[in-house]
């Protein structure tokens, strides 16, 4: 549930409530007793910062690793031979 910040147009009053999001506005000012208040626009209450979200992140057990293991497998491509098999370098004839 999100925090509304309210302001109270009639005695300057301001307060935080926390309410539902389909909840309606609140109007009477609980200082004065009027109705004079009036949601305001306020920062969000978190920020994203660092360098982002992973396919790691937030997964348990084996499924942590998937990603190094992918890299680990993409390095090592091309750089073993089958036993019993000949390697020809680039460019030389065959």
């Amino acid at each position: 549930m999100p925090i509304y910040e309210y302001e109270c147009k009639a005695c300057g009053h301001r307060m935080e409530k926390l309410q539902k999001i389909s909840a309606d506005p609140l109007k009477d000012c609980p200082a004065c007793q009027q109705e004079g208040l009036e949601r305001l626009v306020s920062a969000a209450g978190f920020r994203l910062a660092g360098g982002g979200w992973y396919e790691t992140d937030f997964k348990t057990g084996s499924k942590k690793n998937l990603a190094a293991e992918g890299q680990t497998a993409s390095a090592d491509t091309g750089t073993k031979s089958e036993p019993g098999s000949t390697s020809t370098k680039k460019g030389a004839a065959a």
